[in-house]
């Protein structure tokens, strides 16, 4: 039993929301030969919001790799995102308005603590929606 060398240690780089954005990093980095793996890729159909319990889909990849995986990176993998109604590119990945306000209600009134949906949300029309263009 031996102490782990430092070139050895796995660490956790980043979290992901959804499979696609995990999976998109993953095949960059597998591109540029760069050892890595995701963990936690099957709680996002059963529990699909991001919290303190589930940090979403992990990316590990060994430490002495950090720097490299760090500017390849830099230029993430972009996903065109324009909101289907005034077709901004003005776009955002967060809590919704409306499951927020059932989070809210169902909390006091029922003791639940029902997990907040998160959607695309357009920062100029304010539009809410699950996908994006």
């Amino acid at each position: 039993m031996g102490m782990e060398e430092p070139d050895d240690k796995i660490i956790v780089f980043d979290a992901y929301d959804t499979i696609v954005a995990a999976n998109l990093v993953k095949t960059k980095l597998d591109a540029f030969g760069i050892p890595c793996f995701l963990t936690d890729e099957n709680f996002v159909g059963l529990y699909p919001i991001r919290n303190e319990v589930f940090p979403g889909i992990r990316l590990h990849i060994f430490e002495k790799d950090h720097a490299q995986v760090k500017e390849i990176l830099k230029e993430e993998v972009a996903i065109v995102r324009t909101c289907p109604a005034c077709r901004s590119s003005q776009i955002r990945y967060e809590p919704s308005r409306k499951s927020m306000a059932t989070y809210v209600i169902s909390e006091i009134l029922m003791g639940l603590f029902l997990p907040v949906k998160k959607v695309y949300r357009c920062q100029d029309c304010k539009r809410e929606f699950d996908s994006v263009d």
